[in-house]
């Protein structure tokens, strides 16, 4: 109903969840906001300065066309174009499979080191906002945030998510987040949201 709407004011300030939604809504507004800012300070698309990130951050398996179609919600060819300009900058540099020649992986060139390192700074007004926010807090705010995309990606929401949720190595052991790989329990402040080791568990 029109009226229950999580964008209607006056249900909105009556319902927790939807003041949370729209509290979202304007944390990602921000997130675009910066990330504009600094693309065009560098004369870059936001969608470029993010696949650069990823790049300089992941594993090189993860850097090729189908996986950042799936990590960024696009389209192929959009990822695509984005890696055309990219390489056509000098930023990035292809590394072409030997059995299929239409499949490259990606790898950071040294103008593209450089440029990353000029650029994943942008999300610091973000994370500054949080310094003042005791610590229990935070735990309390990580664990709910590390819970709703663990749900969004199980709903098809997020294509990709790293989470320990998703990952075979994680299972619960009395009622305790628990890694089998590292052999640990794991603590709130433990729950990875990208995780270098992450393998997705199979989904009865």
């Amino acid at each position: 109903m029109k009226d229950k709407s999580v964008f209607n004011p006056d249900y909105q300030n009556s319902d927790i969840s939807s003041k949370i939604v729209a509290g979202l809504s304007r944390i990602s507004e921000a997130f675009k906001v910066l990330l504009w800012e600094k693309a065009k300070l560098l004369g870059l698309s936001p969608i470029q300065i993010q696949i650069l990130i990823f790049i300089a951050y992941h594993k090189p398996n993860d850097s090729n066309v189908s996986y950042l179609a799936k990590e960024f919600n696009l389209t192929k060819p959009t990822i695509s174009d984005a890696i055309k300009v990219l390489h056509q900058k000098g930023m990035i540099t292809k590394n072409y499979s030997l059995t299929d020649s239409r499949s490259y992986s990606i790898e950071l060139s040294d103008t593209g080191i450089k440029l990353v390192a000029e650029t994943d700074d942008f999300a610091f007004p973000l994370k500054n906002g949080l310094k003042d926010i005791d610590e229990a807090s935070l735990q309390q705010l990580f664990g709910t945030l590390s819970n709703l995309i663990y749900h969004l990606n199980q709903n098809g929401v997020l294509t990709v998510q790293r989470t320990c949720y998703g990952c075979k190595f994680y299972s619960k052991h009395q009622e305790k987040d628990y890694c089998n790989l590292l052999k640990t329990e794991l603590l709130n402040t433990d729950i990875r949201l990208d995780c270098p080791e992450y393998e997705e568990k199979n989904r009865i």
